[in-house]
C-alpha cells in the first residue's frame, strides 16, 4: 500500500509542477497590430542554481527598437547595423543576476513595421557557471524561440508612442494571469492529493 501510494504521488507531483520547468525565455506581448508603438517586455526566468548574469535578445528585422528602460542592477548594451538600426541588446549583471528562485523582466520601446506578419525574438541566456542557453528554436523545440503574431493595423494611436501605455498594461496583465494561473493549479494540486489520500485511508481501514 505504502508503495503503490508513494508511486501515484510522484505521478501526481510530476504532472502538476511539469509545466514550472518548462517556462523559458519569452516576448510580451504576444500579439500587437502592425504600424504600431509598443514596449515590449523581455520575461527572463532562471531554471538552474547557477543565477543568470546576462541575456542577449536578437531584434527582428521588422521592428524599429529605439529606447529600453534602465533596470537596477543591470547595464545594457546595443549592437547596431550600417543603417544605424539597433539589431541586439545585451543585458548585463552589474550585481548577482537572478538566482534560481527569480525572474527578470527588461523593457524596451519600438514601432513594428507597417508590412510585418510576425516578430522572432532569439534569446541568449548566460549564467554564472558559463552556461549560454539558446532560446532559438521552433515553437515545438526545448528551447523555442519567442514569437510575437502582428495584426492588421488599427489606425490607433498618433505615431508617437501613444500606444506603448497599452502595450505595458497588457504585459503586466499577462504577468498577472501567469501569477494566478499558476496559483489555481497549485492550489487544485494540492486538493487533489489530499482527496487521494484520504480515500486510500478510508479504502485501508
Amino acid at each position: 500500500m505504502k508503495k503503490s501510494l508513494m508511486l501515484v504521488l510522484a505521478l501526481i507531483l510530476s504532472i502538476g509542477f511539469g509545466g514550472l520547468a518548462s517556462a523559458h525565455v519569452s516576448v510580451q506581448p504576444s500579439e500587437v497590430p502592425a504600424g504600431s508603438y509598443q514596449v515590449f517586455t523581455v520575461r527572463v526566468p532562471t531554471e538552474k542554481e547557477s543565477g543568470t548574469t546576462q541575456v542577449k535578445v536578437t531584434i527582428p528585422d521588422n521592428v524599429n527598437v529605439s529606447r529600453f528602460e534602465p533596470k537596477f542592477d543591470w547595464a545594457y548594451e546595443v549592437e547596431k547595423n550600417a543603417d544605424g538600426k539597433i539589431t541586439t541588446v545585451t543585458w548585463k549583471a552589474t550585481g548577482k543576476g537572478l538566482s534560481a528562485t527569480e525572474f527578470g523582466e527588461f523593457r524596451m520601446q519600438g514601432k513594428v513595421a507597417d508590412d510585418a506578419k510576425e516578430l522572432l525574438w532569439k534569446a541568449y541566456q548566460t549564467y554564472s557557471d558559463g552556461e549560454v542557453v539558446e532560446w532559438t528554436g521552433a515553437a515545438d523545440a526545448d528551447k523555442p524561440a519567442s514569437v510575437t503574431k502582428v495584426t492588421a493595423a488599427t489606425g490607433a494611436g498618433d505615431g508617437h508612442g501613444a500606444t506603448s501605455g497599452a502595450a505595458e498594461e497588457e504585459a503586466d496583465n499577462d504577468g498577472g494571469r501567469d501569477t494566478l494561473t499558476l496559483s489555481f493549479a497549485i492550489a487544485g494540486l494540492v486538493a487533489g492529493v489530499l482527496a487521494l489520500l484520504i480515500a486510500l485511508f478510508r479504502k485501508r481501514a
